[in-house]
């Protein structure tokens, strides 16, 4: 197991399968690194990273669909890595960092490079929502 820091002195332990799954699923998902340093200290919406307002920002190298961004996004929520915002009304459509999340941001200076096995551990997880 692997001990994950948070802001708060308390410490979290999540399994090493954990924080595994989450690296890979973090370097193989189609955003720029930009955007999670971005979701440390704010919620960012869907509409800011979809379509070409995404590669503005340098939230994406390439334009990407609405749909496509809330399918990577939701990917990245059930491995934990993000959590959508909530509001007085309910769920909105920004996500931030979980606390797993931050640590493998703050953890990685450098930008990821997934290898093909990563690749494929990643969408073979995705497409058959394998239990973890």
């Amino acid at each position: 197991m692997s001990i994950a820091e948070s802001n708060s002195p308390k410490k979290v332990l999540y399994p090493r399968k954990t924080v595994e799954r989450a690296k890979v699923a973090l370097a193989c998902s189609p955003f720029q690194r930009h955007l999670f340093e971005t979701m440390c200290y704010q919620s960012v919406s869907t509409n800011a990273i979809a379509n070409v307002s995404g590669t503005q920002q340098g939230y994406t190298k390439r334009p990407l669909s609405e749909l496509a961004v809330e399918n990577a996004l939701m990917w990245l929520i059930q491995v934990g890595v993000l959590r959508r915002e909530v509001d007085g009304q309910g769920i909105t459509d920004s996500f931030r960092l979980t606390p797993l999340g931050r640590q493998l941001v703050e953890e990685t200076q450098q930008s990821w490079n997934p290898t093909r096995r990563d690749r494929l551990s990643n969408m073979l997880n995705r497409w058959l929502r394998l239990p973890f």
